[in-house]
């Protein structure tokens, strides 16, 4: 009878051990990893957000019309630019406005081919004749087979007029560019094909100097605004864009 009483004893002590030690686990695994609940709510962030659907032209308009002009079309889930004389294409910019942001979109050219992505453009056709007028461009070029590849800061990927992008990352007329466009707390960063090209601060006195030293420098609200339309420059040449997604900064 004794030794029953002893077995038992013994059994009850092995299983308050267990529980004991069940509990400090519980309390250090919480104390590394923190409340379960809180250490698995999702993460917010500023989504980003398409541009394009793939499919139609909503969200872009043609530059001081509520519509695209007929040139304007889409080509195997890419947006599409005919070439000149088609119907009616002027610049293709976007219904909204962003202030900082981070673009991303791929853009492939014709042979011979020129256009561009501009951003910070007003629509103020009254002011404004073109997107150009208010708008930095990242150049869009053949640089094989357009003539404005022979002037300096005129060259795919370029500032244009205002910075020449290094290195040159460019592919040929046909393929896919990959492009992504920053600007935030006025600093604006280009990547052609993965690589950084360029950067530089926007409206510091820098700015002022080279814009002042540029064909821009006749049109006096040029590169001035914080916020503005994206848009696909109509250069008369065929040329196309896709998988265009934005995140405001």
């Amino acid at each position: 009878m004794k030794q029953l009483l002893f077995a038992a004893a013994a059994m009850l002590a092995f299983a308050a051990c267990n529980s004991a030690n069940d509990q400090n686990n519980a309390t250090d695994s919480t104390a590394m990893n923190g409340d379960s609940t809180t250490a698995n709510a999702p993460i917010s962030d500023t989504a980003w957000a398409p541009l394009f659907d793939g499919k139609t032209l909503n969200g872009w308009h043609s530059y001081g019309k509520t519509t695209s002009g007929s040139d304007w079309g889409i080509d195997s889930n890419a947006i599409h630019l005919k070439p000149a004389g088609q119907g009616g294409g002027g610049d293709l910019i976007s219904n909204d406005q962003y202030g900082d942001f981070d673009l991303k979109l791929q853009w492939k050219i014709s042979k011979s081919g020129n256009s561009g992505i501009l951003f910070y453009v007003q629509e103020d056709t009254a002011k404004y004749k073109e997107t150009y007028f208010t708008g930095p461009e990242m150049q869009v070029l053949d640089n094989n087979g357009h003539p404005d590849a022979k002037i300096v800061k005129h060259r795919a990927g370029d500032l244009y007029d205002l910075i020449t992008s290094k290195p040159e990352t460019v592919k040929p007329a046909g393929e896919w560019n990959d492009v992504e466009i920053r600007s935030v707390d006025s600093t604006i960063t280009f990547w052609l094909n993965g690589t950084e090209v360029l950067t530089t601060k926007l409206w510091d006195d820098n700015w002022k100097k080279m814009v002042a030293n540029s064909k821009f420098k006749q049109w006096p609200d040029f590169g001035t605004f914080t916020n503005g339309h994206i848009a696909l420059q109509d250069h008369g040449n065929e040329v196309w864009f896709r998988n265009i997604e934005i995140k405001r900064l």
